[in-house]
């Protein structure tokens, strides 16, 4: 451990205060939308995937729907974010394996989910986290700079980085923490040019790599 408890909690009392509404910035009303916007996300901003999902879960606004839904129609809605004919695959796949193994509903399995056509890890924590009320760490580009730029672990990949932040933080604390350095790495702690000046941890940070 890099940081004592007591430092843990004050750099995550810090960023609780800093940004006290910090939670998914995915749009969705139920867990279906979330799995789904969480696997349009990957390698694109979450601004990006809310300005086609709406019209998405119009078309399609359950996993029955997107099971038989046809892959050119998909792609026009998706089209203006990253990889989306993969993701148009993967979501109608996912879609279809939803019905024919799980009735249509989204399974509160990790296992399960990450059997699911386009869902990883990440996504799997994701949706357990947000969707299920189970407290995860999910490891984005942000939670992965952040966490290893101040020092709260050293992880030389996303998987290392997680289970490292699994042991160093209380786990009551780990879907706030998740967010928490989430909004941190979007609003203050860049990938260049980080905003050092108004950031509330910066006289702890260890600002490796700066």
């Amino acid at each position: 451990m890099n940081f004592s408890k007591e430092t843990i909690i004050d750099i995550l009392d810090k960023l609780r205060a800093k940004y006290p509404n910090a939670e998914c910035a995915l749009t969705h009303r139920n867990t279906y939308e979330l799995l789904v916007s969480v696997v349009l996300s990957a390698q694109t901003t979450d601004k990006s995937v809310n300005k086609v999902s709406a019209r998405l879960f119009r078309c399609y606004p359950t996993p029955f729907e997107l099971a038989e839904a046809a892959q050119d129609d998909v792609i026009e809605i998706i089209k203006t974010i990253g990889m989306y004919k993969t993701k148009s695959k993967n979501i109608i796949s996912l879609g279809k394996k939803l019905v024919s193994e799980y009735d249509g509903q989204v399974p509160e399995d990790y296992d399960a989910l990450v059997s699911l056509p386009g869902v990883g890890r990440k996504t799997a924590n994701v949706v357990l986290s947000v969707g299920f009320g189970q407290q995860k760490i999910a490891v984005d580009t942000h939670v992965f700079r952040v966490s290893n730029r101040i020092g709260l672990v050293r992880g030389k990949d996303v998987l290392k980085t997680e289970l490292a932040l699994m042991e160093a933080l209380p786990e009551e604390r780990w879907t706030e923490a998740h967010h928490s350095l989430i909004f941190h790495g979007r609003e203050c702690c860049s990938a260049r040019n980080p905003k050092c000046e108004s950031c509330p941890i910066e006289e702890i940070c260890k600002k490796v790599g700066l």
